[in-house]
């Protein structure tokens, strides 16, 4: 099989673009910035899904399901809100379709909308809208919610996974009697995305606060976890927002505190996105094809079968259906690829672009010798072991990778975070050694925005725990307290 990737240090967006493609997670659909899904694609974001599923659960969380359609009356409540959204909503107006007697679908305008309708780019407004008739009293609270939904956000520059004009998601959406309440909430669920980038994603993250430009439109306080891919640039991988009172004035959302006062409830939203598929595959991917950590790929490990003639393939497969036995049994996904249609270096080539963690390969040498050839997808590296006690090693191999994979990343960003004191440096590294750079900077929303407007890069965050460190803002000489983190970002 001819992988023919373009290499990562050539063209680093077209190597994105080719393993997208070639290791058949997605492509363009016929609507211009959306995509198709495929089968092996979505195989992983479900592994995604069931892992956070499992998580939200387990801190009280329950999922509901929302309208896609929004009236365009909600989002003018909440100012900031409509102000951060308003160029990237789709809106619906008519309801018909008519033939105009030439053979051409037109849009009927005796079908017009009386109220306009967005198509979902977040759902704050129409929950919270529905929140109102949930909500009378502090005994109601909290309401503990998440959803698995699609978005629609029209962005007009798109890349697949990374940025495109409908994605899907999870948001929570949570009420909270106090602010404190929420601001735990906040945190609590920064850290189960952290948690899960980390430990089942492999990916290194920080922690941290976006600064006020960067903020969600309509929140008080937006915290962030980001990750540096292997071109240098940064990627923010999950977002959760301490909301305030904001939607609850919007609409109206009281209840009867234990004291018997009239309060606002507290609120707070989060989310994470098909977005992680684009991490997944530009932390840990080469330019032979996808690199897998094993606790998310849908296949772990696979078994080719080299063979000449039927009965020596049927004493292959006897044997290998006694491994593929064991590796069931400790919940390993296994694929048996016996296909006579293609050959073994085909099937190689194959699993090593879609980054299966372990490929096992048998042979007529191997069935003689109670042998089997064993394949790491992370290093390339092949060795013969005996089959005795092979679903134990693998268990143990499998959690190898998994680490393995992480410190390789985690050995990348350290590699790649550097501080820097002057503003020629800064811009000097940008273009030079991609990558965090750690930065003293003034606090203030104009030296941020020129910072972005001339380097193109942007603080990512505050990261949480900051060191505190007198020094002076590399652009105006003010003083700071502390350096933050900044990179060009996708």
């Amino acid at each position: 099989m001819s992988k023919g990737l373009t290499s990562r240090s050539e063209d680093y967006s077209q190597w994105y673009n080719e393993l997208v493609a070639k290791a058949d997670l997605a492509e363009h659909s016929a609507v211009r910035g959306c995509m198709v899904i495929k089968p092996y694609g979505y195989s992983i974001w479900e592994k995604m899904q069931a892992v956070l599923d499992q998580k939200f659960k387990e801190t009280g969380h329950s999922n509901a399901y929302f309208p896609l359609f929004i009236p365009k009356s909600f989002f003018s409540k909440e100012a900031s809100h409509v102000d951060g959204f308003a160029t990237e909503c789709a809106v619906v107006t008519h309801y018909r379709l008519k033939n105009d007697g030439n053979g051409n679908i037109i849009v009927d305008e005796d079908a017009k909308l009386e109220e306009e309708l967005i198509v979902r780019p977040t759902s704050e407004t129409i929950i919270w809208n529905t929140y109102k008739g949930w909500i009378q009293s502090y005994r109601d609270l909290p309401i503990l919610v998440n959803q698995w939904a699609n978005v629609v956000r029209w962005e007009m520059r798109t890349r697949l996974f990374l940025r495109t004009a409908e994605f899907l998601w999870q948001e929570g959406h949570t009420a909270h009697a106090t602010a404190e309440e929420a601001i735990a909430e906040t945190e609590q669920m920064l850290d189960v995305y952290a948690d899960f980038a980390e430990n089942w994603m492999a990916l290194p993250v920080v922690k941290g606060k976006k600064t006020a430009n960067e903020r969600f439109a309509g929140a008080l306080d937006t915290y962030c976890i980001e990750a540096l891919m292997q071109d240098g640039k940064a990627l923010q991988a999950g977002t959760s927002h301490f909301l305030g009172q904001n939607f609850a004035k919007a609409f109206d959302v009281k209840f009867t505190s234990k004291e018997g006062k009239q309060e606002f409830v507290w609120a707070t939203s989060w989310g994470v996105s098909t977005r992680l598929m684009g991490a997944l595959i530009m932390a840990h991917s080469d330019d032979s094809g996808l690199v897998l950590p094993p606790k998310l790929a849908p296949i772990q490990v696979v078994i080719v079968p080299i063979y000449k003639g039927e009965e020596e393939l049927a004493k292959i497969s006897e044997a290998v259906d006694v491994i593929i036995k064991d590796l069931k049994k400790k919940s390993i996904s296994v694929k048996y690829d016996d296909r006579d249609t293609q050959r073994p270096g085909y099937k190689f080539a194959e699993y090593e672009l879609k980054g299966v963690p372990v490929r096992l390969a048998m042979g007529g040498r191997d069935l003689e010798n109670n042998t089997v050839e064993l394949a790491r997808r992370d290093t390339k590296t092949k060795e013969t072991v005996s089959r005795d006690g092979i679903a134990d090693r693998i268990e143990l191999l499998l959690e190898e990778i998994q680490q393995s994979i992480y410190h390789k990343a985690l050995q990348f960003r350290t590699e790649n975070t550097r501080k820097v004191d002057s503003y020629d440096d800064f811009k000097k590294a940008l273009d030079e050694t991609p990558g965090f750079i750690a930065a003293h900077w003034d606090g203030t929303s104009e030296t941020e925005a020129k910072i972005k407007e001339e380097t193109k890069a942007t603080i990512r965050c505050i990261p949480l725990n900051n060191e505190q460190e007198e020094g002076v803002c590399m652009v105006t000489g003010k003083p700071s307290s502390q350096r933050v983190l900044f990179a060009r970002a996708y």
